[in-house]
C-alpha cells in the first residue's frame, strides 16, 4: 500500500494529501481510511508543499469605467458557460517576466482559456478570451467577472465582451478575494512547478506551464470541490448523469 500512495504523491508532484490520494486509491479499487494514508505517508516521510498567500498584478486606472460586482463570491455555477472568471499572474524566468492570462468556468473549474506574453498589456487578455470563446462558443448572458485592471476595463476589452454578449463583473478595488478561485488556481500552478522563483527560459517555463494547465489541471488532478474529480471528468460525468 505504501508503494501505492507513494506513486500517488509523486505523479501529483508532491501535491495530493489525504484526501485525495484517497480518492485516487478509490479509483483504482482501493478502500483506505485517510488516517491510515496519514500514518503510511509519515512513515515514508511524503511531504505535501503548501499554497503560498495570494498577490496581485492588478493595475486599475481610475479614468476607465468599472463593471459592478455581479459574481458577488458566488463561485458556483449550475452548468457550464454560466460564469467565466479570469485573471493575470507573474511568472519569473531567467530572461525575465512572462505573464499568464487564464479564463476558468466556474462550473468545472476547467481553464478554458488561456495566453502567455512577456509584456502586460490587453493583447494577453484578449487572446485568453478568444481561446476560451473559440473553445466554448457560449451563449448570451454568461457572467464574465475579473479584477479592476486596466487591460479588463479597457474599451477594446469590453467591446470584445459586447460581441459575446456577455455581462461584465468586476471585484472591489483592491480585494483578491472576490475573484478567490481564480487567484487559487494562480497560487496551485506556482506551488505544483515551483514557479516561485526563476528556474528556466520563458521558452522553457512556457511548455512548461502549457503541459500542466491543459494535460494534468484539466484532465488528471483531483479537485475538492468537484468530488475530487478533474475538471472534465467532472464535465463529463455530469453530462452522463442527465
Amino acid at each position: 500500500m505504501t508503494l501505492k500512495i507513494t506513486t500517488c504523491h509523486e505523479e501529483s508532484r508532491s501535491t495530493y494529501g489525504t484526501p485525495r490520494i484517497k480518492a485516487s486509491l478509490a479509483s483504482q479499487g482501493e478502500v483506505v481510511s485517510r488516517q491510515r494514508i496519514g500514518r503510511l505517508m509519515k512513515a515514508a516521510n511524503l511531504k505535501v508543499r503548501c499554497k503560498r498567500k495570494f498577490r496581485t498584478t492588478t493595475r486599475s486606472n481610475p479614468a476607465l469605467p468599472v463593471a459592478s460586482n455581479l459574481l458577488n463570491r458566488d463561485f458556483t455555477a449550475s452548468k457550464p458557460n454560466q460564469k467565466w472568471v479570469t485573471d493575470i499572474t507573474y511568472l519569473p524566468t531567467t530572461d525575465g517576466w512572462l505573464y499568464l492570462a487564464t479564463v476558468l468556468d466556474l462550473y468545472s473549474r476547467r481553464i478554458v482559456g488561456w495566453a502567455m506574453n512577456e509584456r502586460l498589456m490587453t493583447p494577453l487578455v484578449l487572446e485568453a478570451l478568444a481561446m476560451a470563446r473559440q473553445a466554448r462558443r457560449p451563449a448570451a448572458g454568461l457572467v464574465h467577472h475579473s479584477d479592476r485592471g486596466s487591460q479588463y476595463a479597457s474599451e477594446v476589452y469590453r467591446q470584445a465582451l459586447n460581441r459575446l454578449e456577455a455581462v461584465q463583473s468586476m471585484s472591489r478595488a483592491g480585494d483578491c478575494w472576490d475573484n478567490a478561485v481564480q487567484e487559487s488556481f494562480f497560487s496551485t500552478l506556482k506551488m505544483e512547478l515551483d514557479l516561485h522563483k526563476a528556474r528556466g527560459t520563458r521558452a522553457e517555463t512556457r511548455t512548461e506551464v502549457f503541459e500542466w494547465i491543459e494535460v494534468f489541471y484539466n484532465r488528471q488532478r483531483r479537485h475538492s470541490a468537484l468530488g475530487y474529480h478533474s475538471p472534465v471528468a467532472f464535465k463529463e460525468r455530469t453530462v452522463n448523469l442527465n
